[in-house]
């Protein structure tokens, strides 16, 4: 993947929510928990804030309505290999892929409220595929850790308003 450094926009003042969703308990499936653990260690814009979504849930509309960009990490079954870091710019939670486990229909929920009640955003999804049949743990497989190092400099790319070449 090429890296531009062109601006996306001088935003520099408008508030970005970085939210990593999953289950950590769950293997793989918390991959989006780990890189928001991981990107709170790291120095990142004053603008810049990190969220530990869990599970999901309405608790999370007041930090997604307070956001004037959004970053969301979650794992997904969207049928690429396990490890592939899909970034995509979603308008509808019907954009976005399957993820995994019971969080899947809290979170299309807690996005439908969120786009019914806010109107438009920055929305940015780093989608990280994994494998759906693993064993209960707390670490990450090869892939998936590779995955999340991988997501985690793309993400620092995007919060300093470069962008990912097509």
């Amino acid at each position: 993947m090429a890296i531009t450094a062109n601006p996306i926009v001088d935003n520099a003042g408008a508030k970005t929510l970085i939210l990593g969703l999953g289950n950590v308990l769950m293997g793989d499936e918390g991959v989006g928990v780990h890189i928001v653990r991981a990107l709170e260690k790291r120095p990142l814009p004053p603008n810049v804030e990190c969220l530990d979504g869990g599970t999901g849930g309405f608790v999370l509309l007041e930090p997604l309505q307070n956001a004037d960009r959004i970053i969301l990490i979650d794992a997904a079954a969207d049928g690429n290999p396990p490890g592939t870091v899909s970034r995509t710019t979603p308008r509808f939670s019907s954009d976005y892929p399957p993820s995994l486990t019971a969080h899947d229909i809290g979170v299309k929920d807690l996005l439908d409220a969120f786009y019914m009640q806010s109107g438009t955003r920055d929305v940015t999804l780093y989608a990280i595929a994994i494998d759906p049949h693993q064993p209960i743990r707390m670490t990450l497989s090869p892939e998936a850790a590779r995955a999340a190092a991988d997501a985690e400099e793309r993400i620092l790319i995007d919060v300093r308003f470069v962008q990912p070449a097509d």
